[in-house]
């Protein structure tokens, strides 16, 4: 009960800047176009494989929504302002885990996001592109399911940031860092198998194309079901290194070098 309420209490708390977040919408919009744009530049002269030009639209489209569920979350959880202010102190102390406490938070902004900005840009794409639309209900229940697993994923490595902050007090380059790498070898912008090695090689044995290709791929029924493992297996690791590295934090806290 503790952990719904926090989600739905920082879901609630979203709904107070949705007129802020309209622009979000818009600038994201934007970007898609210009992103599409590109593409369909390129595909002029190319065949693009088994995308095709309409493939690469709905590609592009759909990963430009799903940054919102698996890519724009909070940076670090909000730990590196704790460890700021030293709020993190009393965090760690309340009896429920520190990483149950903030993921759930973080679960409740990924539902406003969802529904605020993942849809509306959903809606918006569909009625102006030829954005591909699965034959199939089950193909549309497994790419949510892809995408829960992608936001957990992003809340675990977002997690793991913001606890660096603790040892360093300074952990926003870090997040900076994921999110380069992200964009890269996600394939978010450029499908994984159109990489020059190794980038492509280090992009398939890592977890950032469980945020962004594997979910896409599902959407445009170009990916078996079983990708999905690749992914449980993924939020299973991430989830024991977040617990392991709570106990840590517990056992030592740092504060502005206090």
């Amino acid at each position: 009960m503790l952990f719904y309420v926090l989600a739905r209490k920082n879901y609630a708390r979203n709904r107070q800047y949705r007129g802020a977040h309209l622009i979000h919408n818009i600038a994201s919009a934007l970007f898609g176009f210009i992103y599409i744009s590109i593409w369909t530049a390129i595909a002029a002269g190319q065949p693009l494989g088994d995308y095709g030009t309409a493939g690469i639209v709905s590609y592009v489209a759909f990963n430009q929504c799903s940054l919102w569920v698996a890519a724009f979350l909070t940076n670090g959880l909000g730990i590196e302002q704790s460890v700021r202010t030293g709020q993190i102190a009393l965090e760690l102390m309340r009896p429920a885990n520190l990483f149950y406490q903030l993921m759930s938070k973080e679960w409740g902004q990924v539902a406003y996001q969802f529904v605020y900005k993942f849809i509306p840009l959903y809606a918006l794409y569909a009625l102006i592109l030829p954005l591909y639309q699965p034959r199939l209900w089950p193909t549309y229940v497994w790419t949510a399911i892809a995408l829960l697993i992608a936001a957990y994923i992003s809340i675990c490595l977002n997690y793991l940031i913001g606890a660096f902050a603790l040892w360093s007090t300074e952990s926003r380059w870090l997040y900076w860092v994921n999110y380069a790498l992200s964009m890269l070898l996600s394939g978010f912008m450029i499908p994984l198998e159109w990489l020059p090695e190794p980038l492509a090689t280090i992009a398939r044995y890592s977890f950032y194309p469980y945020l962004h290709y594997v979910p896409v791929r599902i959407y445009l029924d170009m990916a078996p079901r079983n990708e999905l493992i690749g992914s449980l297996l993924w939020a299973a690791a991430l989830t024991v290194v977040c617990l392991a590295i709570t106990n840590v934090m517990r056992r030592k806290v740092e504060v502005q070098g206090g």
